[in-house]
């Protein structure tokens, strides 16, 4: 059976003075997520995984542009479309949320009516059957009385509803895939936790994959079946999540994970990954986590290739030994 969607060697660049390649910040990613799956896209801020998320939309602000690679959704390769053929798509079958929801959301206009004319722009039918869609989308995402809340506008909900409210219209047209970019980075822990049990309870009645964007093992490793890490641009780890979260290979892996605060002992302080994310500007030679890696050596001048042990890949010279090392 065909993957649902097919990344391959994926670079998106940024023109830059001195730089005639421009700045990579997606540097030949390679992506693959069937229907009804989950796929958690961590790293530190600036790793790569937001403009990942808006190459698939057709979504990256211009001079910014695919460079190279192919993103192969159901068969079509979305990185050549142009723009009313990439519209067409967006929102009907690919849809996106955002981290602030405001983003989605108009300020002037209702609730109802943003629904209603999100429904429209894609299937011709009659008001009065989008406004029972709408209603029941709102239903679907947990929101009470959904009939008298579509004529409420946006500032009268609360930061969580609001995102309830941003995953219903990305619902409306049970899309093929959502990519999630941290939608509940700015929610509390009680929010963050029925968000994430209604994305999969939707990814499992509607078969729709998920790409759930974040920074926050913590949620990954309650949401996702697969997971991918990212760093300066590159996947660096990929696999099953309980691969990839039990037995992490790569020495950046392991410091996300050892840096979870669950993870240390009280009273001890908590685990650092050294130094910073490297600018795209100045990347170090060879494999990007090197300076800040405890296991590297000369070897580590030279990018590493992707090494397979079964369906989990890691990128390093000097992989760690799984779970006791």
């Amino acid at each position: 059976m065909t993957q649902l969607l097919d990344i391959r060697n994926l670079v998106t660049a940024f023109p830059a003075h001195g730089k005639p390649a421009g700045l990579r910040a997606v540097n030949e990613v390679s992506l693959k997520l069937d229907r009804g799956r989950i796929l958690g896209l961590v790293g530190e801020s600036g790793s790569g995984k937001s403009v990942t998320g808006f190459s698939i939309m057709g979504l990256v602000d211009r001079p910014g542009r695919i460079v190279s690679g192919s993103i192969l959704f159901d068969g079509t390769d979305l990185a050549k479309l142009q723009g009313e053929e990439m519209r067409r798509l967006r929102g009907r079958r690919i849809a996106m949320i955002f981290q602030d929801p405001m983003m989605t959301l108009n300020p002037v206009l209702r609730i109802g009516t943003q629904m209603i004319e999100a429904i429209k722009a894609h299937e011709p039918v009659p008001d009065r059957e989008a406004r029972e869609r709408s209603r029941d989308a709102l239903g679907q995402a947990g929101i009470s009385s959904p009939e008298e809340r579509l004529a409420a506008y946006p500032h009268e909900f609360s930061g969580g509803m609001r995102q309830r409210v941003a995953i219903a219209i990305a619902m409306l047209h049970r899309p093929d895939l959502i990519i999630a970019d941290e939608p509940t980075t700015a929610l509390d822990v009680t929010i963050q936790a029925q968000i994430i049990a209604q994305v999969q309870t939707l990814a499992e009645e509607n078969r729709t994959a998920v790409i759930w964007i974040t920074h926050d093992l913590a949620i990954v490793s309650r949401l996702a079946d697969e997971i991918a890490v990212m760093y300066a641009g590159r996947i660096v780890e990929t696999g099953s999540a309980h691969d990839v979260l039990a037995a992490p290979r790569h020495p950046y892996t392991r410091g996300l994970i050892a840096s979870v605060p669950s993870q240390n002992t009280r009273g001890k302080p908590l685990a650092q990954i050294p130094g910073m994310t490297p600018s795209l500007a100045r990347l170090p030679q060879g494999c990007s986590f090197r300076t800040r890696c405890l296991r590297a050596d000369d070897a580590c001048l030279v990018v590493p290739g992707i090494e397979w042990q079964g369906d989990h890949g890691y990128r390093c010279f000097h992989p760690t030994g799984g779970s006791d090392s």
